[in-house]
């Protein structure tokens, strides 16, 4: 983070392509703006970004005064979903005689174009606008060149025959672009889903999330991508089973499925006794929240499912893949980190998420709140993660 005394030295600076003044404390769509135009880094700085508020555009610091709720205000932009995907952000408050002024230090996104509300905000000096075609272009081209995450790596052997455009434009498109932009898009389709990280332009081929999500067969490419749904009559594999099912096909469309399922077929509501109100014996908030983070934060690269077991005492959800990046079974789930930036960023958009970064939490909170036992959770294995919601007695 920027100190005090780097702080000094750019404030008579003028504002350029990775620094923003403003005195405001009420604008938010201008922070949100700023925020976004420092991630997708145009320019091509690689530099961190800063909007500084409580600050004249010659530097004269303006005298406000902040505190710990409008800090909190700025944060809320690196999870709430405004921003996608989130920002990698921190903010700090800096006091002088003369005033408050907090900072929010922006670094460069891996996976450009960054949206704040549907829109990609970009920066060439001190000038700001909305990405043209061009500029989209040059993003997602940027975006080839140094991002690692498999959702985002080209599909080799794929191509656009693979992909249901209608899928695209009609369920995704609407949901990821802001209305006026969506009305003037003339760009052609393969455009589209490169600006979304669905296709990778110098490669001609479909991401793996563009086959995930939109794939007419993600099976032929990824074959271990699908949820393995069993019911058991009793407490453990080798009993017998009742029901057993496998959602596959795209993402898209299979991530509703499965929130179908789960409130008619699991999250069922019972009458313990006569007279008294109905309560779940599972809260289909909490089994969406946990099987969504199944998906999102699985290994692609294996070819084992997603197991989504239901027993006569609990359910058990494990993916392949273990804890990823900063997340540690010392740190879960305070800390997280994403393996699959892009379906994450879908998932948002799609609305089988709220935010970023809290799906665990928001979980623990709804069987807590069902009075049901919290969830263990089993985070110390190299090649999955598993969790164990307990059936409310």
């Amino acid at each position: 983070m920027i100190t005090q005394e780097e702080l000094l030295a750019l404030l008579p600076t003028l504002e350029t392509d990775s620094v923003e003044k403003t005195i405001s404390l009420t604008n938010r769509d201008k922070f949100g703006e700023a925020i976004c135009s420092f991630c997708n880094d145009l320019a091509g700085n690689r530099k961190p970004g800063y909007l500084i508020i409580g600050v004249h555009d010659d530097g004269k610091i303006a005298g406000i005064s902040v505190d710990e709720r409008f800090l909190q205000l700025l944060m809320d932009f690196r999870t709430d979903g405004r921003i996608v995907p989130p920002p990698a952000m921190t903010v700090k408050k800096f006091t002088f005689d003369e005033g408050d002024i907090a900072v929010v230090e922006v670094q460069p996104s891996h996976v450009p174009p960054v949206r704040f509300n549907g829109k990609v905000c970009v920066r060439v000096g001190p000038r700001k606008s909305i990405a043209n075609e061009a500029e989209e272009r040059i993003l997602s081209e940027k975006r080839s060149s140094f991002v690692r995450s498999f959702d985002t790596l080209p599909c080799y052997g794929s191509d656009l025959e693979d992909l249901s455009v209608d899928i695209f434009k009609l369920s995704y498109l609407p949901t990821a672009i802001d209305r006026e932009t969506l009305e003037a898009n003339g760009r052609e389709i393969k455009q589209q889903l490169s600006s979304l990280k669905f296709y990778d332009p110098k490669a001609d081929m479909p991401t793996h999330a563009g086959i995930l999500l939109f794939g007419k067969n993600p099976l032929f490419y990824l074959p271990g991508s699908y949820v393995q749904y069993v019911r058991f009559v009793g407490t453990d594999e080798v009993s017998d089973f009742d029901f057993e099912y496998r959602f596959h096909g795209d993402l898209t469309t299979q991530m509703r499925v499965m929130d179908d399922f789960i409130k008619s077929q699991i999250a069922k509501r019972v009458q313990v006794k006569l007279g008294e109100e109905y309560s779940s014996i599972y809260p289909a908030s909490a089994i969406q929240e946990l099987l969504y983070n199944a998906i999102i934060h699985r290994d692609y690269q294996s070819n084992a499912p997603i197991k989504f077991y239901e027993f006569s005492d609990r359910i058990e959800i494990t993916n392949p893949g273990g804890l990823y990046g900063d997340a540690r079974p010392e740190n879960f789930p305070n800390k997280n980190d994403y393996r699959n930036p892009t379906l994450a960023e879908a998932a948002k958009n799609l609305g089988f998420i709220n935010s970023f970064n809290v799906g665990v939490k928001r979980a623990i909170a709804a069987l807590i709140k069902n009075g049901s036992p919290e969830p263990r959770f089993i985070v110390d294995q190299a090649t999955s993660f598993g969790v164990i919601i307990y059936k409310k007695q």
